[in-house]
């Protein structure tokens, strides 16, 4: 073992110094990052979930500056318009469609799938960043609990439908956003939805991101195309998300928070990475593959993945995408 990774590691053990603004600088240097080739995604298109505001804007101005077309999807039009006009308005290039939907909406979703599946020929990459906090547990219109609906059943609609156009590419990607909050927050497969107990927004968004790494790591062994499945997290970043429900630990962390731009630094290499030993099914932080469960008590095996994949594909009323393998 090399002193870098032992250096590495003793980051990732101390928690705040792995999430924290100075885990991303210390390893951009002691690993030498380079920054992508300018225009390195010319020619192809990517698609980013919550493109207006936070990492999402943050990840839709760093891929808009490699060359790609970008499909802003959001369920707020006005936001939405107003993104692509400054995206256009700085690049000089009107590549920045819109499509609005509401990821909490299955039926939203589908319809969302249909006008980018009719506007769009080819799709690279998906980035699933929207997610949201609520305070009170709230059931959406398809009976699913809001928070585990748009982070969850949302996006498996979302990917299963777009994974002809991410198969075609020959070289297509799905990037999850997750969160370091999942980490200490097991997800009880008999209770997905917040059904029991005093609902918690913010536990209910770790277990959705917990789920979220957990279809990941199943879409990487069940899937045989040419589409590559992978997670990441972006540390603790100082975005109007976290300053809004966390307002505590926001005031607390600030000085250490790191930029969205650095924040979402692993999205844009996952993004443009050419190395095909890379592999997929990972989970990263500044760009290094990492643990999906830190704690036992949080782990969730082979069956229990299996499972949680079973109950999302009747939740989201889609045939089982894989089942052919």
């Amino acid at each position: 073992m090399d002193a870098r990774t032992i250096v590495d590691g003793a980051l990732e053990l101390s928690v705040v110094g792995s999430f924290s603004r100075a885990g991303y600088h210390v390893r951009r240097r002691l690993f030498g990052w380079s920054d992508p080739e300018p225009r390195s995604l010319e020619g192809k298109t990517v698609l980013i979930t919550g493109p207006t505001s936070g990492l999402g804007r943050a990840t839709a101005e760093a891929i808009a500056a490699l060359g790609a077309r970008v499909v802003l999807l959001s369920r707020s039009r006005d936001k939405l318009e107003r993104v692509r006009d400054e995206l256009s308005e700085h690049h000089g290039e009107d590549r920045f469609p819109v499509v609005v939907a509401d990821m909490s909406s299955l039926t939203s979703v589908r319809a969302a799938v249909d006008q980018v599946l009719e506007q769009e020929v080819r799709l690279d990459v998906l980035v699933d960043n929207a997610g949201a906090i609520f305070d009170e547990r709230q059931v959406t219109d398809d009976g699913l609990e809001m928070t585990f609906a748009t982070m969850v059943v949302g996006p498996f609609v979302l990917i299963t439908g777009l994974l002809p156009l991410l198969e075609a590419s020959g070289d297509g990607r799905v990037i999850s956003v997750v969160s370091g909050g999942m980490d200490a927050q097991p997800l009880p497969l008999d209770d997905l939805q917040f059904e029991r107990g005093d609902f918690d927004g913010t536990r209910a968004y770790a277990r959705a991101k917990r789920a979220s790494a957990a279809l990941t790591r199943e879409w990487s062994r069940r899937h045989q195309g040419p589409v590559r499945f992978d997670a990441m997290h972006p540390g603790w970043a100082d975005t109007p998300g976290l300053a809004k429900s966390l307002p505590g630990f926001y005031d607390l962390m600030r000085p250490l928070l790191r930029t969205p731009a650095e924040g979402i630094d692993t999205i844009t290499w996952l993004a443009t990475d050419q190395t095909a030993e890379r592999g997929d099914g990972n989970l990263y932080l500044d760009r290094r593959p990492r643990p999906f469960d830190r704690l036992p008590a949080t782990r969730l095996s082979a069956a229990e993945r299996r499972r949680l994949w079973d109950m999302v594909v009747r939740l989201a009323e889609v045939p089982d995408p894989t089942a052919s393998a």
